[in-house]
């Protein structure tokens, strides 16, 4: 059997083994990022909140931690409904029912006289006959009277309608009850359904004035009973919009809660004013269902993916680099981290205001960050992410992640051309004020208050601003030196004069460091014109001859007497020279300057000759085998396009500066035959400089030394104009001597 603590050492072993994969690494560390980005989003980590539904009893005391006066909407809810119960059923009166019921009345009236009216006999021969010819025409006219009459009378009211109406019994009938139907139905309130038999009864009643035979008595009641119907309807849009009216008109009910006043006490049951109370504390935390904690981690696996995606396509450096993607992830954590700490804050007197607190969430300091610090395109893609991750966190609320995405963006181009620390201030103000105009057109849209709109949009917008650049500001320093990246932020700390190693190279080696400033215009010029890092160029310069502080003198530009080179040997003086690099880099190393800078202090010289010594040698030790070798720095040579700019600006601006007559054309001159022999000589091999850079840079290096070395009028010695004054003064004297 297996021994058990070797058995624990080989499984720390694997784990061990395991850990120190890059890919496993990556993956845990991606595991962890989504599982904290979902937690942030979906669970509410409030301590204070308690879970309690109507009914149950009350586990503990609960006070209000703060006052609070809020709407209480189960009470406001009954006010209204009551408002509304009192509006009555409105009603519209439809003039055209009245008028279909007169004309079905004349109608059947004039069909009926029509009947009558139909006195064809069938000829027979005899008086037998013509009482058949009699009766088959009654029996005729029966059945077209119960065809055109759509109710049922009968047989002996229907036998007295046929005969021929003597005593105009269906002109009474018609024009009276034509009359006695528009007075009934013509009113303002009409005839409903529910009063439809109230208004039968009433013209029935009504029948007898018309004095008609029974047989047509008959017959009019049985014309109200089929042709009367209602002409009055339920106009139920009218009736809902002055219910509708009636509960906006009724105001909130509103509840006041006092600091430390008892919301519910051990053992008490749960109500619905119970519920209400600690809602409006922001003390209730409702039960996460299962299905919401898994579609927001579904939502923030596809946008991690989605990012992923973008490094994968777009930018494989930053893709490659985990310490990058780990910094992304701790900004986005950081950041999404400290807008779910704001939006919990709950203000008990202004709740409505507290309500608006997802505004102050500080997306534009993530985009801010991750332009400095990594790339500006990734930013907005990563702003855009967040922005909706806020509207996840405030509950599906798109305000919040539209003014998000708005003042992201606008603080990732206001540091997109970083020059000075101050600017990392505007883009804070740029920030603020466009998340002002996003709040307050956000809020004409809402239903919330004019006065509310302005004051959120001024104060949280501002706000937002504010503690977007302080965010950015507080956390660059930390986030460079964790991982390694230097920022546009530090490289401007480093330009500062009075950094200790430049302020140092001022006075130990001021020939040094006047140099160094003009190596720094001309490398930026270029950078400026081929699209370098012009910043890290300029700072680069200013610190790449930092190893001439161990031995500043025995560089020409800071000697003021005797040059010592003149008493060694050459091979001693070209060891001393190149161990500037060497220096320059342990100082740098030591001072921990950022690693593109440390690069460029060892590359500025590649292995180019030091021709001067070269040369000496040469003249010097002429039977003797001496090799350029000997006299070559070490490298390596220029490894981008910044370090390529450095070299050549410090060549160039050493040797211009040698110049007896610097005319405009010994300055092109030399300006582009010292990049054809760096050219020549191989230092430009393994950087990206193309020919056509190589002559912009030359263009943007003569204009620089144009204005630098250009030519002065050349003033008078006083002394001789004072001579001058005298000799002219004496002359004078002279001659008035001689009129005298």
């Amino acid at each position: 059997m297996r021994p058990p603590v070797k058995f624990k050492g080989r499984i720390v072993d694997s784990f061990s083994q395991l850990a120190g994969k890059r890919k496993v690494r990556r993956g845990l560390a991606a595991i962890v990022f989504f599982i904290a980005l979902t937690l942030i989003i979906a669970v509410d980590f409030m301590p204070q909140k308690v879970n309690l539904v109507v009914g149950q009893v009350s586990p503990r005391d609960i006070h209000a931690p703060q006052g609070v006066t809020f709407e209480d909407k189960v009470s406001t809810e009954e006010a209204r409904s009551l408002a509304a119960t009192r509006i009555e059923r409105q009603y519209i009166v439809d003039p055209r029912v009245s008028v279909d019921v007169q004309q079905n009345i004349s109608e059947l009236v004039k069909s009926i006289i029509a009947v009558q009216a139909n006195e064809e006999l069938v000829a027979t021969e005899g008086e037998q006959a013509d009482e058949t010819a009699e009766k088959l025409a009654e029996t005729e006219k029966v059945q077209q009277l119960r065809d055109i009459i759509p109710f049922n009378l009968s047989d002996d009211v229907i036998k007295s309608l046929t005969q021929p109406d003597q005593e105009q019994n269906l002109n009474r009938l018609e024009t009276g009850l034509t009359a006695m139907v528009v007075r009934v139905m013509g009113t303002p309130e009409g005839v409903a359904q529910e009063n439809l038999s109230d208004a039968e009864k009433e013209l029935i009643e009504g029948l007898p004035s018309l004095q008609l035979s029974g047989a047509y008595n008959e017959l009019a009641a049985g014309m109200v009973r089929n042709f009367l119907r209602p002409n009055r309807f339920y106009d139920s849009d009218k009736t809902e919009r002055l219910k509708d009216t009636a509960r906006e008109a009724v105001n909130p009910v509103m509840v006041t809660v006092k600091k430390d006043e008892k919301i519910i006490g051990v053992g008490e049951i749960v109500t619905d004013e119970h519920l209400a109370k600690l809602d409006a504390l922001n003390l209730t935390r409702p039960t996460l269902p299962v299905s919401s904690v898994l579609g927001s981690a579904l939502l923030v696996g596809l946008m991690m993916v989605v990012v992923l995606f973008y490094l994968y396509q777009q930018n494989r450096e930053i893709y490659r680099n985990a310490g990058h993607l780990y910094l992304l992830g701790i900004i986005v954590l950081g950041v999404l981290g400290v807008a779910k700490a704001i939006i919990a804050i709950n203000i008990g007197q202004w709740p409505e205001f507290g309500a608006l607190f997802g505004y102050l969430a500080p997306i534009a300091a993530a985009g801010m960050l991750i332009a400095i610090l990594l790339d500006s395109r990734l930013a907005v893609l990563v702003v855009a992410v967040m922005s909706f991750m806020l509207g996840l966190m405030t509950g599906g609320e798109i305000k919040f992640a539209v003014v998000g995405l708005i003042g992201g963006i606008t603080g990732i181009y206001g540091v997109s051309k970083l020059s000075q620390r101050s600017d990392l201030a505007r883009a804070g103000f740029y920030a603020g004020a466009a998340g002002m105009a996003a709040i307050f057109s956000m809020g004409l849209l809402s239903e919330i208050s004019i006065g509310l709109v302005i004051t959120s949009s001024l104060i949280l917008g501002s706000v937002n601003g504010i503690l977007s650049s302080i965010l950015t500001n507080g956390a660059i320093p930390y986030l460079e030196s964790a991982f390694g990246i230097t920022s546009s932020v530090r490289l401007l700390e480093l330009s500062n004069p009075g950094n200790a190693l430049l302020r140092r190279l001022q006075i130990e080696a001021p020939g040094t460091y006047h140099h160094s400033l003009l190596v720094g215009n001309l490398a930026e010029a270029a950078a400026n014109a081929v699209g370098g890092d012009a910043l890290l160029v300029r700072v680069a310069a200013y610190y790449h001859d930092i190893g001439k502080i161990k031995r500043p003198y025995f560089f020409i530009e800071n000697q003021m007497g005797d040059n010592p080179h003149d008493k060694i040997a050459p091979t001693l003086s070209t060891l001393i020279l190149t161990s500037h690099v060497k220096d320059g880099v342990e100082l740098a190393r030591e001072q921990k300057l950022p690693e593109g800078i440390t690069e460029i202090i060892e590359q500025h010289h590649g292995n180019s000759v030091c021709s001067f010594f070269y040369h000496k040698a040469m003249e010097n030790n002429k039977n003797e085998n001496v090799t350029e070798e000997e006299f070559r720095y070490e490298g390596p040579k220029p490894q981008t396009k910044e370090a390529a700019m450095v070299m050549l600006a410090d060549a160039i601006e050493a040797a211009v500066r040698s110049l007896q007559n610097r005319t405009s054309g010994r300055v092109e001159g030399i300006v582009r035959k010292i990049i054809k022999d760096k050219l020549m000589d191989g230092q430009l091999d393994e950087c990206d400089l193309t020919l056509k850079d190589l002559d912009i840079i030359a263009s943007a290096f003569i204009r620089v030394l144009s204005g630098i070395f250009h030519n002065r009028i050349e003033y008078p010695d006083p002394q001789s104009l004072q001579h001058k004054e005298s000799a002219k003064k004496a002359k004078r004297r002279k001659g008035l001597q001689s009129i005298g």
